[in-house]
């Protein structure tokens, strides 16, 4: 029995699509609220909450960590979960499990990392700075969907399913550049915590175990195996999703995406986009040149690195642009592509332990962030309204 995304792709897709484009209108407003509450006269006690220490009385297994810890690699990694499962649906029976279908998104993906990582290094000569060519590569697909709504009639069906596997496959880059760049020397001792956390799931799952709540415990094994190895544990969540058996994907991706729209990726937006603007120093030198490479990376790098890699495939016959996408609606692609917010600001906070390079960072990313939404928001917005079938 095919699960029922699968029977009804279009009523599933729409409803994604709302939550999304919801969930990218919340993130905007926990920004908003980060950014007022970082530069207010309530400054210290944005600092002194996400500084505040929590033990969880397991300081015996894991020694006590700040709030903003348990957000960015707590939480966060039912962020990444549900990233792992939409890979894993994708794979299984959506866009990524057909070679000809996928052909487009994946090259325009991997152009989309390429171009605006190039710029980045190409204006960043300092080792430090060099850490954050990531950056500029990431795409946050709440905010690309959001953007991508509010442009109406004038987008065609087909981009939408375009802009959403493209977001994927941006997705699987980052998590595999997390894991390859921005992770510290390997503790064998943690890795083989972490399978044995595999093997427990893949155990379960052979006895037929369907409660999600018991996956609790082995998931837990494998983030704290990973924490231990000196991978990003909130990459777990990604590992346990892959595992995830096809026919269980769409109840365990319909259960929590709502709980990561609305709550999870809204609380890392008011932790993380809190950039306190009287630390910020871009008037020349090292942080000048980060905050320059994001923007470029994210504003112009984007676009040109989707268009380029789209253009080169058509002409190559590797693939075609669905039925109504045309050259603008490439461009607007990329466009959103380029708003890396929720992605980028996590890289971010890999890349750079220098205080002052990571708020010039985070600051260019909200600054690269909204310039692509609003530049295409007016190109949607202005586009010819596209015929409906």
């Amino acid at each position: 029995m095919n699960p029922p995304h699968a029977a009804h792709p279009d009523l599933w897709l729409l409803r994604f699509i709302g939550v999304e484009a919801a969930s990218g209108v919340l993130l905007l407003l926990a920004a908003a609220v980060a950014l007022g509450w970082a530069n207010s006269s309530l400054c210290d006690t944005y600092t002194a909450l996400w500084h505040l220490k929590l033990g969880f009385g397991i300081a015996r297994f894991l020694p006590a960590h700040d709030l903003h810890f348990w957000v960015n690699d707590g939480l966060m990694t039912i962020f990444f979960l549900v990233v792992g499962l939409e890979i894993r649906r994708e794979l299984h029976d959506g866009a990524l499990s057909q070679v000809k279908v996928a052909t487009l998104p994946i090259i325009a993906a991997l152009g989309g990392v390429v171009v605006p990582a190039l710029i980045y290094l190409l204006l960043n000569q300092d080792p430090g700075a060099r850490r954050g060519w990531a950056i500029p590569t990431a795409t946050d697909i709440a905010f690309a969907v959001g953007v991508l709504s509010l442009a109406g009639r004038s987008v065609p069906p087909a981009l939408r399913m375009l802009l959403l596997t493209l977001a994927i496959i941006d997705d699987i880059a980052a998590i595999l550049v997390i894991a390859f760049f921005y992770s510290s020397g390997i503790a064998v001792g943690g890795l083989l915590l972490a399978a044995a956390g595999v093997l427990l799931v893949l155990a379960m799952q052979r006895l037929s175990v369907r409660a999600a709540l018991a996956y609790l415990v082995p998931g837990a094994l494998v983030w704290f195996g990973m924490l231990r190895a000196g991978v990003h544990p909130a990459l777990a969540g990604v590992l346990v999703g892959l595992l995830t058996p096809a026919g269980a994907v769409e109840r365990v991706e319909s259960a929590l995406h709502p709980w990561v729209a609305f709550g999870i990726m809204p609380l890392f937006a008011l932790a993380n986009a809190g950039v306190q603007l009287q630390g910020l120093d871009l008037s020349g030198g090292v942080p000048l040149a980060v905050g320059a490479g994001i923007v470029a990376g994210l504003v112009l790098g984007k676009p040109l690195g989707i268009g380029l890699a789209c253009i080169a495939a058509v002409k190559l016959r590797l693939c075609a642009l669905p039925s109504g996408v045309h050259g603008r609606h490439i461009v607007l692609l990329g466009l959103l592509g380029g708003i890396g917010f929720t992605m980028s600001i996590f890289i971010c906070n890999l890349a750079f332990e220098d205080s002052s390079l990571l708020t010039a960072a985070k600051f260019a990313v909200l600054v690269a962030s909204a310039l692509a939404a609003v530049l295409g928001l007016l190109l949607g917005r202005l586009a010819p309204a596209a015929s409906q079938p």
